[in-house]
């Protein structure tokens, strides 16, 4: 489990490790962060996988066509994937955790820096990545778009699995507000490089139980294994040292 990730993956003991919790005691507010802007192609969209440990969406990343920009930002961010984490039960689920409450899920849209030749460069440098992060909450008005991914859960039931996925636009999910938290910090799953910015949504997207338990029918196994079910795939949150989290709010 990822208490043991450090004997093959050494970064996952390092200092800029992510999720972390975020305290209102710890956060200050910077009158400098800006406001965050998402630019998306919906035909970028290209598959939805089930890859044994997460639902994804891919993109075509080929050059700037859907990307992220503002906010703490150097310069301009490339959609490659987004993808969910979610819990057992509706009771938990996120990677990161604000002021004791973990939400039932997270969804991370990850982006890369064009000014390195490609992705896998990008992972190597401290400012390589930014992940923009909305928390799922359970509640009675669940967002409608949501549907659109969660119909294809049946075509990717199993490990391995792959399905078209076209003419997708994820700002749709995106909540009202736009104020956000951001730190440094890295990849929830191994090797866990610490290349990420991450801009953490403070307002949550409304989902329903029954979306969270469609989530949940998905198998961590291949279609000729045993089924196990496809939950627990968050990482519990790391030691925040000496950074600081700051708040566009």
């Amino acid at each position: 489990g990822p208490d043991q990730w450090h004997k093959n993956y050494p970064n996952a003991k390092g200092r800029h490790q992510s999720p972390i919790e975020i305290n209102n005691k710890d956060v200050h507010y910077d009158s400098s962060l800006l406001p965050w802007f998402a630019s998306y192609d919906p035909g970028a969209a290209k598959t939805i996988l089930n890859n044994g440990k997460t639902c994804r969406v891919v993109f075509d990343d080929s050059f700037d066509r859907s990307v992220l920009r503002g906010g703490p930002l150097p310069g301009v961010f490339r959609l490659r994937q987004l993808h969910f984490h979610w819990g057992s039960s509706d009771d938990h689920g996120s990677e990161h955790v604000v002021n004791g409450v973990r939400y039932a899920g997270e969804l991370h849209l990850l982006h890369w820096n064009p000014k390195y030749s490609n992705y896998l460069d990008a992972v190597r440098r401290t400012d390589g990545i930014a992940v923009l992060a909305v928390f799922l909450q359970v509640g009675e008005t669940p967002k409608p778009e949501m549907k659109r991914i969660l119909d294809e859960i049946n075509a990717i039931k199993t490990k391995g699995k792959e399905a078209p996925f076209p003419n997708f636009d994820p700002s749709v999910l995106f909540p009202e507000s736009h104020d956000y938290w951001t730190y440094q910090g890295s990849f929830t799953t191994p090797p866990c490089e610490e290349c990420v910015t991450w801009i953490i949504l403070r307002e949550p997207m409304i989902v329903s139980s029954d979306q969270m338990a469609k989530l949940r029918s998905l198998s961590k196994n291949a279609e000729n294994e045993p089924d196990h079910p496809l939950v627990d795939n968050w990482r519990p949150t790391q030691p925040r040292y000496f950074r600081m989290v700051s708040a566009s709010f």
